[in-house]
């Protein structure tokens, strides 16, 4: 038992010193990746002794390190949105985009956009999105909770969701068609997912609504671990399960509709992120899945953003171009092996 606790203890350092230096390799090609070629050497003068010229320092400080930033903060964010609606739903193919939460939250943000925006609410902009994308994601979760309960089979559920999907788009297009020229190419750059455009600004936004979350789930890995053996289990172990679920999907939803609101939707980060890290760890343990699902999702998404600016430059791709490229597999992956009776 000892050998076996010490081989899991160093199989899991491993996964996290690979995990930490992607994200190192990410941050650091993704400062120097770009139009403008700076050296490496005068980047870390600029990012640690203010050094270079004023062009260097915007390029660095106005556009580069926000979009890293933002890259790793929403990647997590959406990897850990998807472990806890896997949690919830004890399905492994629940992820915001999947199911149409994500959907939900654009048509709420494209309400928003539209409707609210370009009048009285300009000014509180950010704070706008990120609510409406809240409040957008937690009527979709409300609708697949009404009928999931009936529902016996775990494609039944994907079916459900995608179905959600798109009736939240074709609101979404119905509210397109009452919008000005300016509002729809605003809206269809941002709706096809991209990292581009972001500051500093939207960083600590993002940050005092992401880090809370993230501690708070962190908190709840031992109920969570609980959860994970059944209702009956977990009330077993002093869970109290009719306040635990409530606090998933309001943690799930909190976590997905930042991604939406500055973002846009993005794919299958939620569902394929949290079960390559399962199967890297080898472990189902909440207190190791959680973090690793956050810092596997930052260095996921942050590649698949250097190759959306690089793979056809100078044009850009759309991010879930990217995302769908590497993440549709995985998940198609997930539904064969199951369907063959392999374990996940």
């Amino acid at each position: 038992m000892r050998a076996e606790s010490f081989s899991r203890i160093v199989r899991a350092s491993k996964i996290f010193l690979l995990l930490a230096f992607l994200c190192l390799a990410a941050a650091v090609l993704s400062l120097y990746a770009g139009r403008t070629q700076i050296p490496l050497g005068r980047i870390l003068r600029i990012v640690f002794f203010q050094d270079g010229s004023v062009q260097e320092r915007t390029i660095i400080f106005k556009i580069r390190l926000p979009r890293m930033l933002m890259a790793m903060l929403l990647g997590g964010a959406l990897s850990l949105s998807g472990f806890l609606l896997q949690t919830y739903f004890q399905n492994p193919i629940a992820g915001p985009f999947v199911l149409g939460i994500s959907s939900g939250a654009k048509m709420a943000v494209a309400f928003a956009l539209i409707v609210l925006v370009p009048h009285r609410f300009a000014a509180a902009r950010p704070w706008l999105l990120v609510a409406a994308s809240f409040i957008g994601a937690l009527l979709s979760t409300s609708l697949i909770l009404l009928v999931s309960g009936r529902l016996h089979h775990n494609t039944s559920l994907l079916v459900v969701g995608i179905m959600i999907g798109y009736i939240t788009s074709a609101v979404t297009d119905l509210l397109i068609t009452f919008a000005n020229d300016a509002d729809i190419v605003n809206l269809h750059s941002w709706s096809t997912g991209s990292f581009s455009g972001m500051s500093m600004d939207d960083f600590s936004i993002c940050a005092m609504l992401i880090i809370p979350a993230l501690v708070l789930t962190f908190l709840l890995a031992k109920p969570i671990g609980a959860y994970r053996l059944g209702e009956s289990y977990a009330q077993s172990m002093g869970v109290n399960v009719r306040l635990f679920r409530p606090l998933l999907i309001l943690l799930s939803s909190l976590l997905s509709s930042c991604v939406t609101a500055f973002a846009g939707p993005v794919s299958f980060v939620g569902i394929a992120v949290p079960f390559l890290v399962k199967q890297c760890m080898g472990s189902a343990e909440p207190l190791l899945l959680i973090p690793a699902c956050f810092i596997g999702g930052a260095a996921f998404c942050s590649y698949c953003d250097l190759a959306a600016r690089l793979l056809l430059a100078p044009l850009e791709m759309n991010l879930s171009t990217i995302t769908s490229f590497f993440g549709a597999p995985v998940v198609i992956y997930m539904l064969v092996r199951r369907h063959s009776g392999g374990k996940l």
